[in-house]
């Protein structure tokens, strides 16, 4: 196997399982550790993995993303930290758009379920989740499902979100960087995000340390359209800073 062909391996079985370890990888290729972190190093230089201690996560970047089950395994503790504080800035919202994703998904799962509320969503999980909650009302965004997020995506969705006025909106996205802003890779649901930013009266971004510094296909929004990010404390604290001098106010979990 030549160098090329196993970096190509490499790639491919990080985006299956959402990253890699250098032990496994080594073991399954039949080469060094050494070898192995080389090859991460060249993959990270070329924008398509990002090292971590022991191993890699691919960075999702122009047509690729990795699949719904795949971020279900990957930074709980820390999704959850971040659900929790985000749900958290709710405070007398009575309409909010969720948007799809896992860490959307947890933030759901910690809405208050002691008082009315409007949740305008795209993700069947979400509305799945949210739908037998007695005193809430759940609008399904209509439209293309796509198969890796069970999202609704395309022209209908957008259209029914630009007919709305929401008091908060939990936002998610692929990359955010402080150049390009808040981006995915596809362009169908970078147009329903961008819909949700510009229909929500406030704006929430949630997601991992991992999504910072990281830049996708589409741009959708630009960091200083946010009002609150809530990230990991993982983050570290100058360039948490750096992003709150844009404008939004930054909380680390």
């Amino acid at each position: 196997m030549t160098a090329e062909e196993r970096q190509r391996a490499i790639v491919g079985a990080a985006r299956r399982s959402g990253s890699v370890e250098v032990t496994q990888l080594a073991r399954t290729l039949g080469v060094a550790k050494e070898t192995v972190r080389r090859d991460l190093k060249v993959l990270e230089a070329h924008g398509l993995l990002r090292r971590t201690h022991g191993g890699a996560y691919p960075v999702e970047s122009g047509g690729f993303e990795t699949t719904l089950a795949a971020r279900a395994t990957r930074h709980i503790p820390e999704k959850r930290r971040i659900a929790a504080a985000a749900a958290d800035q709710l405070g007398d919202a009575e309409t909010v758009f969720v948007d799809e994703g896992f860490t959307p998904q947890l933030i759901a799962e910690s809405l208050p379920r002691d008082r009315p509320l409007t949740v305008v969503t795209a993700s069947l999980a979400v509305a799945t989740a949210l739908a037998p909650v007695k005193d809430y009302t759940v609008l399904l965004l209509g439209g293309r499902v796509r198969g890796s997020t069970l999202a609704t995506v395309d022209h209908w969705t957008a259209k029914m979100l630009a007919g709305f006025v929401i008091d908060l909106g939990f936002i998610g996205a692929n990359g955010i960087s402080r150049e390009h802003g808040l981006t995915t890779p596809d362009p169908a649901v970078a147009e329903v995000k961008r819909q949700a930013v510009l229909a929500s009266r406030r704006r929430v971004f949630v997601g991992i340390h991992t999504k910072f510094g990281a830049a996708s296909f589409c741009r959708f929004a630009d960091v200083p359209d946010l009002d609150v990010i809530v990230t990991s404390t993982s983050l570290g604290t100058a360039e948490a800073h750096r992003y709150s001098l844009l404008g939004p106010h930054l909380i680390r979990v």
